[in-house]
């Protein structure tokens, strides 16, 4: 394999985009199902891959990631909900990572939230935990440490994650102990991508792109994957879907010699 190619994905639990009435477009997951194979990656981090129920509910086995699971035969794959949390609003959570070659070593680290109070549906709020997850596998002979996360969006609620900076610095430090080839990707929820990336590049990991917006509903680049010194990024696109108010992000990477 000269290359492999990474799939870097909010799926919104197959809510698909509706710019009219974008909190009740319908949910179409045979849609998202269709985009992930049409991508053909090697490894796929999905983000929102479930919808949170009433009360902090969690269907055991996801049923999201239980039919993409099965349609992605050949893949393996790792998911995990964040904190339980009777808080939880009617959104997505949950990820998944889906890789090509076996995957090992699955671990989840809980990324606690600023107790910023806000307003919702007239009720006074304050956010759930976010989530970081992550696994090894072996490409090509070269072992790969794989992570997925998806922060907190603090500017949703009239603030920064520069103001609230625990939970990048938590990544951030898991990444610093990671050994060998790395990748991180995620819906980071940093409108301000400069410090975000400038953050990373600090810790030896730069993003395939910064330029291209990745989120429908403002001009924000939310997505990356974040690589280690040990590839080259050969190519990347930012592929516009129906399937969600994210686009999908696709890089090509090498393993450096």
């Amino acid at each position: 394999m000269s290359t492999f190619k990474v799939m870097q994905f909010n799926m919104q639990f197959g809510q698909i985009w509706d710019a009219a009435d974008p909190d009740r477009a319908p949910i179409d997951l045979d849609m998202t199902i269709a985009e992930i194979l049409r991508t053909d990656a090697d490894i796929v981090m999905l983000q929102e891959v479930e919808r949170a129920q009433p009360g902090g509910m969690q269907f055991d086995p996801p049923p999201n990631y239980t039919r993409i699971k099965a349609a992605l035969k050949g893949y393996h794959g790792y998911f995990s909900y964040p904190k339980a949390d009777p808080r939880e609003l009617p959104f997505g959570i949950g990820l998944a990572i889906f890789s090509r070659t076996p995957l090992r070593d699955t671990f989840r680290l809980d990324l606690p939230s600023t107790p910023i109070e806000f307003e919702f549906q007239g009720k006074k709020m304050t956010p759930t935990d976010r989530l970081l997850i992550g696994a090894t596998t072996t490409i090509d002979g070269h072992e790969l440490q794989l992570f997925n996360t998806h922060l907190l969006a603090y500017f949703m609620l009239n603030s920064s994650s520069e103001q609230h900076p625990d939970q990048r610095q938590l990544v951030v430090e898991r990444l610093s102990r990671a050994k060998g080839a790395t990748l991180i990707a995620g819906d980071f929820n940093v409108s301000n991508r400069e410090s975000l990336v400038r953050q990373f590049s600090d810790a030896g990991y730069q993003t395939v792109q910064t330029t291209e917006i990745t989120w429908r509903q403002r001009p924000f680049v939310l997505d990356h994957i974040f690589y280690s010194k040990h590839f080259h990024p050969v190519r990347h696109s930012v592929k516009p879907t129906p399937a969600s108010d994210h686009h999908i992000l696709i890089a090509e990477l090498q393993f450096n010699k």
